[in-house]
């Protein structure tokens, strides 16, 4: 009789399901990849088989190119949609769920079932209320993966509506100016958008070329983000008093030289970290993070209750020993390629 758990096994290049002989969210091209979501540290072209909510697939082909034919018919990366909510059964006896992580658009936890075993990854993940994505659903289970981007007691994420509010009050202390915002292009730009609406912020929001791609793509899944203008379409003139969106790089680039005496922002968890905004050139560090925060973090080990916390990157240490002094078992994985992004 094997050892409990020995199906499941950590990797430097991802989590290896062993039964089924599939990774989960792999650094490196494998024959059958699982897919918690879109981000670059998680996902990449080159499987042989995507497995991932249609929402992941969807970016990954607009990415990668993952389930779209070659210049000669073929199909070299083939995409396998799983809905939330749906088990699809992946050989050697195990059963994968996915399960809404709140992180952005299609980002999922997956739940793997084997001999009475369960076990969840969950990717990236957050707790807050976002309008462009389904929200985080607890799933109990015996070993719980969890990421620690922001896992020390400082982090402690501001509600989104004040940052929100920071932002429109500087554009409206500045009407001949506009403020620029440096967004992650995937999630993170589409977010601060559907905040800005649901502030009443009606008026056009302009964007960097870079933003338009994944921006429609959130619209065509149902993420209304009012009217987007390119910049390149508009003089300095027309964008005075307005909102501009563009990728963090962006922010001190020629291209922002077309834009009307820009407001440097920047949203992101890392804003927190006064150094950081400094050294980006911020004046307007806006703390918005799509990962969950200190409490997020102990609050949801708390919720599943796991038998052990398996913790995959990010601040592992403290939340180890957070684990630890709760007389909860606990360890450290070292997992390449997952890094600190502008999130």
């Amino acid at each position: 009789m094997s050892a409990p758990f020995s199906w499941i096994r950590p990797e430097p290049w991802g989590v290896h399901v062993v039964p089924a002989d599939c990774w989960i969210d792999p650094g490196k091209a494998v024959d059958r990849a699982l897919v918690t979501h879109g981000h670059a540290d998680h996902a990449r072209g080159g499987h042989g088989e995507t497995v991932a909510t249609p929402e992941t697939l969807a970016i990954m082909a607009l990415r990668y190119r993952t389930g779209i034919e070659d210049e000669g018919g073929e199909m070299p990366s083939r995409a396998t949609p799983c809905e939330y909510g749906e088990t699809i059964r992946l050989g050697g006896g195990v059963d994968a769920t996915y399960i809404p992580a709140g992180h952005v658009l299609g980002s999922a936890q997956i739940l793997l079932e084997h001999a009475g075993e369960r076990v969840v990854i969950t990717g990236d993940y957050k707790r807050r209320p976002d309008p462009t994505c389904a929200p985080f659903e607890v799933a109990p289970c015996d070993i719980f993966i969890t990421e620690a981007t922001f896992g020390l007691p400082v982090f402690t994420h501001p509600p989104i509506e004040d940052e929100i509010a920071k932002l429109l009050d500087s554009l409206a202390e500045h009407p001949e100016q506009c403020v620029l915002v440096g967004a992650y292009a995937l999630g993170k730009a589409q977010r601060v958008i559907a905040e800005l609406r649901a502030a009443g912020h009606d008026a056009p929001i302009y964007l960097h070329g870079a933003m338009e791609k994944m921006c429609r793509l959130y619209e065509d899944h149902g993420v209304p983000l009012g009217d987007l203008r390119l910049v390149s379409d508009y003089s300095k003139d027309e964008m005075r008093g307005a909102v501009v969106v563009s990728p963090p790089s962006a922010l001190n680039d020629r291209w922002s030289r077309r834009l009307p005496d820009p407001i440097t922002a920047m949203a992101s968890g890392w804003m927190r970290v006064r150094q950081r905004a400094r050294q980006r050139n911020v004046q307007l560090p806006l703390i918005i993070s799509d990962h969950a925060d200190w409490d997020e973090l102990t609050r949801t080990i708390d919720e599943v209750d796991p038998q052990e916390t398996w913790i995959t990157h990010g601040r592992e240490e403290a939340l180890l020993r957070w684990c630890q002094l709760g007389q909860r078992r606990a360890r450290a994985l070292a997992l390449v390629g997952r890094e600190d992004e502008d999130e």
